[in-house]
Order: C-alpha cells, then sequence, then structure tokens
C-alpha cells in the first residue's frame, strides 16, 4: 500500500456517509418540500434536546445506597438489618444501618424529613395521633412478642406487678410504649405506688437475681437475644403467661395472641415447662413515600428470604404480608404483592434495570411530544402549501367574476389583463414541492383559461368598444 493511502481512504470512510445523508436530504426536500424537513427536524431535536434535559435532570434510576433505622446493637432489629444488608449488597446496593433505640426512636426519625432515612422497622401501636402522610408501609415482617420476665412466686394477672419495681426499658423503645399501654389498662401508672425503670443499667439476668428489680419487660425491637435467652434459660426466673391474651388482642387492635408451646425452645430442657400465651405487636417494614419503586422490590425480595421461613411465632410464606394497620400500604408493594417485581427488574440485573428505567423515563416525554406532532406536522405543512395557492384562486375568481358581470366596462379589459399578468408572474415565482404540482399546474391552467376568456370576449366586443381598447387588443396580440 503506497504512503499516505490509508489516510485518503479514511477521509472517503467519512465523507461517504455525510454524501450519503446529503442526497437523503435533497430528495426529502424534492419530495416533502424543504419547509415540511425542515419542521420535522426541528421537532425531532426539540425531542431530543428534551429527552437529554430529562435523562440528566430528572432522578428516575434507583438510587444504589439507602439507610435503614434499625435497632440497638444486638437486638432482633439489628440483626434482622444485617441480613437485609448482605441480600442487597448481593444487587449492588449499600444499605446503610442507622443503630436506634428501637421502634419508637425509629417512627421519630422516619417522621422527620430532616433526618436521612430511607426505611425503618416499627412496631403497631407507635403512632398516637402522629402526622404519617409522608410515610407508607411496605407490609408486615414478623411478630414481636412481649416477654416479661420476673422472679418470686407466679403471677397470673398484670395487675399483680402493681407495687413492684419494673424495668419497662429506655424511651424510644416499642418496649417502653406497649408496656406503659399495657400496665395503664391494669390500672398501674407511675408514681402510684409501682418503680418504673428505664430501662436498668446493666445485666437484667443479674439484676433479677440479685433482687434489684422485680420484673423486667423486653422485646426483640431493642433487647438483645443473648439476654432474652440467658433469661429464658435461667431456673430462677419464670415468663410472663397472659392468661388473658384474647382479651388483649381485642381490646388493643395492633396486638397479637402468639403460643409459645410447651418445650419448643429447648426439647432436652423443657423450655418452656407449659405452654404459654403472649402478646405482642407486628412488626412493619414502614418506608418514605419517596422510595424508588425497585428498591421497594428489593427490600420486599430480602424480606421474603428473612422472613418468609418458618418459625416459633410464623408459618412458612406468612410474611412479608399486605398487612394494614396504621400505615397504608404503599401502591409499590401492593403491585409487589399481586404480581412480583417490576418487568425490567424482574428480567435483567439491577443496574442494568435501572439504567433502562432511567432511559424510558427520558423516551416517554419525547414520545408524548413527538408522536402528535409529527402526525400534525404534514398536515399543517399541507395546509401552508394550499393556502399559498388557493390565494391566488381566490384573486383570480374575484378578476374573473369583475371581467364578465353585466355591468362590467369593457374598457378595464387592459387593466384586469396587467392584473392578470401580475398574478402570473407571482405564481410562477412559488416554489412547491413535487407532491404539490398538480394544485400549482392547476392554478397556472386556470390563469390561462380566464386569459383566453378574457381575450375572447375583447374579440366580440362592437366596432367602437375594440376602438376604445385597440391599445391593450395590439398589445396583448404582441
Amino acid at each position: 500500500m503506497r504512503p499516505g493511502f490509508s489516510g485518503i481512504a479514511g477521509r472517503l470512510t467519512v465523507v461517504a456517509p455525510k454524501i450519503y445523508l446529503a442526497r437523503v436530504v435533497a430528495k426529502l426536500n424534492a419530495f416533502f418540500g424543504r419547509g415540511l424537513v425542515v419542521s420535522m427536524s426541528i421537532i425531532l431535536l426539540t425531542g431530543l434536546a428534551l429527552g437529554a434535559a430529562v435523562l440528566l435532570f430528572l432522578n428516575s434510576a434507583a438510587p444504589t445506597t439507602i439507610t435503614i433505622t434499625s435497632g440497638p446493637d444486638g437486638s432482633v432489629s439489628q440483626r434482622n438489618a444485617e441480613k437485609y444488608r448482605k441480600i442487597l449488597a448481593r444487587e449492588g446496593v449499600t444499605l446503610k444501618i442507622l443503630p436506634s433505640e428501637g421502634s419508637a426512636d425509629n417512627f421519630k426519625r422516619l417522621s422527620d424529613p430532616k433526618v436521612a432515612v430511607d426505611v425503618g422497622f416499627v412496631l403497631g401501636g407507635e403512632v398516637k395521633g402522629a402526622n404519617i402522610d409522608n410515610l407508607v408501609s411496605l407490609g408486615s415482617v414478623s411478630y414481636q412478642p412481649l416477654m416479661i420476665f420476673y422472679h418470686g412466686k407466679t403471677r397470673n394477672l398484670l395487675s399483680d406487678f402493681k407495687g413492684q419495681r419494673l424495668d419497662i426499658d429506655r424511651e424510644g423503645s416499642g418496649t417502653h410504649s406497649l408496656a406503659l399501654t399495657l400496665l395503664k389498662a391494669n390500672g398501674i401508672e407511675p408514681n402510684d405506688g409501682t418503680t418504673l425503670v428505664n430501662s436498668y443499667s446493666g445485666d437484667p439476668v443479674r439484676a433479677l437475681l440479685e433482687n434489684r428489680i422485680d420484673a423486667v419487660f423486653l422485646m426483640g425491637d431493642s433487647a438483645s437475644t443473648d439476654s432474652m435467652r440467658r433469661l429464658l434459660r435461667t431456673p430462677q426466673i419464670k415468663l410472663f403467661n397472659f392468661t388473658q391474651a384474647d382479651g388483649y388482642s381485642r381490646r388493643i387492635h395492633y396486638l397479637n395472641k402468639l403460643e409459645l408451646p410447651k418445650g419448643s425452645l429447648d426439647f432436652g430442657k423443657n423450655i418452656p415447662a407449659e405452654d404459654l400465651n403472649l402478646v405482642g405487636p407486628a412488626v412493619e417494614l414502614i418506608a418514605r413515600n419517596t422510595l424508588h419503586p425497585a428498591l421497594s422490590d428489593l427490600l420486599l425480595e430480602a424480606a421474603r428470604e428473612v422472613h418468609g421461613r418458618p418459625g416459633i411465632f410464623r408459618k412458612r410464606g406468612e410474611f412479608p404480608a399486605p398487612q394494614e394497620h396504621e400505615f397504608r400500604i404503599s401502591p409499590d408493594a401492593s403491585r409487589y404483592y399481586a404480581s412480583g417485581k417490576t418487568f425490567l427488574y424482574r428480567s435483567f440485573p439491577f443496574w442494568i434495570a435501572s439504567l433502562m428505567a432511567r432511559a424510558l423515563a427520558a423516551l416517554v416525554p419525547v414520545a408524548l411530544l413527538l408522536i402528535p406532532a409529527l402526525r400534525i406536522a404534514p398536515a399543517i405543512y399541507r395546509w401552508r402549501i394550499e393556502s399559498r395557492i388557493y390565494r391566488w384562486y381566490r384573486a383570480l375568481l374575484e378578476l374573473e367574476r369583475d371581467a364578465f358581470k353585466p355591468s362590467a366596462d369593457p374598457g378595464r379589459r387592459d387593466e384586469l389583463l396587467r392584473h392578470l399578468d401580475h398574478i402570473e408572474n407571482t405564481v410562477n415565482k412559488i416554489t412547491v414541492p413535487a407532491s404539490f404540482g398538480d394544485l400549482f399546474y392547476g392554478l397556472r391552467g386556470h390563469i390561462g383559461f380566464v386569459r383566453k376568456s378574457l381575450l375572447s370576449q375583447q374579440a366580440f366586443m362592437p366596432p367602437e368598444s375594440n376602438a376604445a381598447a385597440g391599445d391593450h387588443g395590439g398589445s396583448a396580440a404582441t
């Protein structure tokens, strides 16, 4: 190959598409007219610019980082959040875990738009008149039993704890809120001789054994699972049996009756030694109503993997479930429970589906603009071309009407013919696309027809009229 030949070939490769494009545009101009091609090009460019603006400025892609408010270190909520994090990481989504004091603290954070959280575990009964318009539920994910551990003689009713030292956990926990509600229902309130301790510092097992407290209220939203396990296996400590569980679940609408069968925790040591009834609210996965639908699907997928297995207080596949309590179920969650994940996120990896969703979000407004615009543009262009032709038809009709009316002045024939010449010269300068050639040549034919009629009429005029119009007749003959 000669030196420089490859460079020439490269330039030819670049020039060839340009020549081809120019020919295509020339053909379009010849067939449709330059105006229509320009108009449609402007519409297309405007649509593409709008799509680019939407793609750049509209946050249609799912975020790859979200924050969950969980519970104290070692709590059931914290451990579940850790499981969620591992599952979401498989899809390339980072889940930041924000420890909290418990369910009430989670609800407070979610309700405050200044706090940067997206989702959290909240127990039923936390609302109590608060504004929840910006919050939605992704569904219930588990039951959270309330466990009351105590020492001494057996208590059959909660009212038996009146006048004793009760650890009802720290403020901000769901345990604290529910304990106050249950104690009040049994006539036990602060300053009535009962000592309510807000989270006894130290080990609750030791505190009970050393007789520093008489009972401790614990739930998994804030208590360590290790602590509850130790309490269940300590012989001197008993677990309270809610003999009135049916009544509690009917009077307090967000509570559920939960059964703990004999020996279900440890068959060898027969823990518990008898069938026990417990009560507890459902744990809901609460999110801001701005949560992206794709992330809602991912969280519910994680919830299904974590909570869908059978357990002591749940059946296989019972959770997550769209059980609506204080919070309305998210529309995205309702769609997920009915049909699963959306097509894109069901068919493609998360990052690809997110990119495709963003592209679709840009294309939809472009399509909404282009489809009607491209359909209307040819009609508007046709109207413009036809109006340019038909206006001269109107002028021609007026001229003919003026020339052949009975009272027409024969001496005006020259003036009318000059007017007709002006019309013809102007029409000949009109540029129309080939598709409108029939209208254009039809107009020119009608102009010739009117001129022929005018000249024919002049030939049959009386001699005196011909003499009056002789000058124009000679010029016309010329």
